[in-house]
């Protein structure tokens, strides 16, 4: 049985309107999340700022209220204690925060910060709290002398070491770390990061280390779950899903990790687009807003640079629409006139590095009917006509995280039989539907 068990967690935010505060929406920070942890183990969940890290690492620990799941701590589902229940939770469950400067008390000593869990949690008379404090603080590399020392008096690092001491304090049996590396420059990183893995070896620490560093996380986590606007899209062993990344969101965090060979440095992957809002999620896979691997219609021949063009522009259309006139003006300085619509078109082409001419001529005729919608103002006819003409089931479909050929999970639909469009210079390929629409 795994020491920590994490089932369909949510974490969702009211959105609310007017003097009554009627809720109208919903902030979907975290939405139904799953994975273990092993005794001893350390779990990465890896993603970009705003992909609900943070929100899972409090959720879990009850810091804030999960809206629904599961989180199951040695078997019991400490979504149903009680206070004094979780009180005792939380001395086998520690967090490490970001920002070591803000979770302490500037008119506290370390001694007392420290040693405040133990007050809490009633262990021992002053005096022996104060020995088993100033043991810690050597354990992680200060001095006894120190305890009577306030907060301002350290540096960065030495901070993240004694916030370090204050989660081990109460031997917890889980520690949480939330971005402990990140504030820190590259060699204090390297001493904390050394530090925490003779610690867990110590202490037979399981932690859930929370960071968008791909390279700290290979270095330290046994298994890694990479986290895309409040879900999990994969999941593994570290080694498998760096050296096997089975989903595009995985293959451009890791083409992001800066190359020391310069002669060896590509452009790696280039998203396009913004993140979505949590508030109002995209249908099908989230990530699909983006992905530069689409998967694309069948009946037409694209590239795969054209085809996640063609949908940058729907979903431009789908959720704002364009302001021919505006455009018009731009160009040319003129608000209207019909011989504008030509450069109106190319301007719009060139926004979304759109080509003068798409590969597939029968895609080209439906683009050309749809920027001629939005050059006369009809955006939702434009709208219409490429969700019509281009259906993708990545728009339409919720992958669910599910094995991979490679050993490991991801959700994906390029693992459910279907293949991207070919990138620039390959040939061209089919979609091979292997599942239901």
């Amino acid at each position: 049985m795994p020491l920590l068990e994490v089932r369909a967690l949510e974490k969702h935010y009211p959105v609310t309107e007017g003097l009554l505060k009627t809720e109208v929406g919903r902030v979907r920070a975290v939405d139904g999340v799953s994975f273990t942890v092993e005794r001893g183990e350390t779990l990465g969940i890896v993603g970009e700022s705003g992909c609900g890290k943070s929100t899972a690492a409090t959720s879990l620990l009850r810091l804030e209220e999960p809206t629904g799941g599961q989180v199951l701590f040695d078997g019991e589902d400490i979504t149903s204690y009680t206070p004094a229940e979780l009180k005792r939770f939380r001395r086998r469950a520690q967090m490490i925060f970001q920002d070591p400067t803000s979770s302490f008390d500037p008119r506290m000593a370390v001694g007392e910060a420290v040693a405040e869990p133990l007050v809490i949690h009633g262990v021992g008379g002053r005096e022996r709290r104060r020995r088993i404090v100033a043991d810690l603080l050597e354990r992680v590399g200060l001095s006894a002398e120190d305890i009577d020392r306030y907060p301002h008096e350290f540096s960065g690092g030495q901070r993240q070491r004694i916030a370090l001491a204050r989660a081990l304090v109460v031997n917890p049996d889980l520690v949480v770390a939330d971005e402990p590396t990140s504030a820190l420059d590259v060699s204090v990183q390297a001493e904390i990061l050394t530090l925490i893995e003779r610690v867990q070896a110590e202490f037979g620490l399981a932690i859930v280390f929370i960071s968008h560093d791909m390279g700290v996380v290979r270095e330290v986590c046994d298994r890694v779950a990479v986290m895309y606007l409040g879900e999990i899209v994969e999941l593994g062993p570290t080694a498998d899903v760096f050296d096997s990344p089975q989903h595009p969101y995985t293959r451009a965090l890791l083409s992001s990790i800066p190359e020391p060979d310069p002669w060896s440095r590509g452009l790696g992957t280039v998203l396009t687009g913004d993140v979505p809002s949590p508030a109002n999620p995209p249908a099908g896979c989230r990530f699909h807003t983006r992905c530069p691997e689409l998967v694309p219609p069948e009946g037409y021949e694209f590239t795969r640079a054209e085809w996640r063009a063609v949908m940058n522009l729907r979903i431009r259309l789908e959720r704002e629409g364009i302001d021919a006139d505006a455009v018009r003006e731009f160009v040319t300085g003129e608000a209207s006139g019909e011989r504008l619509d030509d450069e109106v078109a190319a301007a719009v082409r060139a926004e979304f590095e759109l080509p003068e001419t798409l590969s597939d001529p029968s895609a080209e005729r439906v683009l050309r009917d749809a920027l001629d919608d939005v050059v006369s103002g009809d955006d939702d006819a434009a709208r219409d006509r490429l969700a019509e003409a281009f259906p993708t089931v990545c728009a339409g479909d919720r992958p669910a995280l599910e094995p991979t050929d490679a050993g490991h999970e991801a959700a994906c639909h390029l693992h459910r039989g279907y293949e991207s469009a070919p990138a620039d210079g390959e040939g061209t390929q089919e979609t091979a539907p292997g599942a239901d629409e």
